[in-house]
Order: C-alpha cells, then sequence, then structure tokens
C-alpha cells in the first residue's frame, strides 16, 4: 500500500538513529522508496542503521498480520545520500537493503505519485 504525505503515520521503533550532523538543508534530487518487497527484515531492519538522518527512517507495523512490517522513509526528511540502499553508483554494493527494497526516485517523479515534498 502506497502512503500519500497527507496520511498521518505514526513512526515506531526502530527508527533510522541519525548521525546528528545530517541536516536537510533543500530538497534533494532523489528520495528514497521502500517497494512492497519490504520485509522490515523481521523487526531488525538492516537499512536504517546507515540512515544518517534522525527518525527519516521508520518501522510501521502490518496491522493485519502482527508482529510482521516494514520500514517507511519519510520524504520530508530524506536528503537522497542512497546510504539505505545497496546499489551504488556504476551498480557497486553497499550495505543498505539486503532485499533491494529501496530506489532512489527523482523528487518529480516522487512528487507526481504521492503530492508534494517539502524543500
Amino acid at each position: 500500500m502506497e502512503t500519500t504525505l497527507t496520511q498521518p503515520v505514526e513512526k515506531m521503533a526502530p527508527m533510522s538513529p541519525g548521525d546528528g550532523k545530517s541536516v536537510r538543508k533543500k530538497k534533494p534530487k532523489q528520495i528514497a522508496y521502500i517497494m512492497e518487497n519490504c520485509t522490515g527484515c523481521s523487526g531488525a531492519p538492516a537499512c536504517i542503521q546507515y540512515c544518517p538522518i534522525d527518525t527519516c527512517m521508520y518501522w510501521v507495523p502490518d496491522r493485519d498480520h502482527p508482529p510482521f512490517g516494514t520500514i517507511r522513509v519519510d520524504p520530508n526528511l530524506c536528503i537522497g545520500c542512497k546510504k539505505c540502499t545497496t546499489q551504488g553508483p556504476n551498480d557497486t554494493f553497499l550495505e543498505g537493503c539486503p532485499w533491494d527494497a529501496i530506489v532512489m526516485l527523482p523528487s518529480e517523479e516522487y512528487e507526481a505519485r504521492f503530492g508534494t515534498v517539502k524543500p
């Protein structure tokens, strides 16, 4: 199920811890999007530990199938750094999502699908 920017979402732990240094200064060229094949790594997601922004990535429980759930990205916090993904430049392998469930969408495409993202 896709979430629009107008739907309120309760951010639950585990969440990205952030590094205390990264701050979004402008809207990024691309935004991380979690696809439907996200498993949430059974409540111990590998991707969130790489996110440098506090609470940008967070757990959303599957209310129909507890204790399962997925990870989501707050598009208003994402800086487009790609640290949560496994696909680096020139198809190099990074340490983010082990299931390749995260893609980087151009900001314009994200906004066309889900709504406006704050700068």
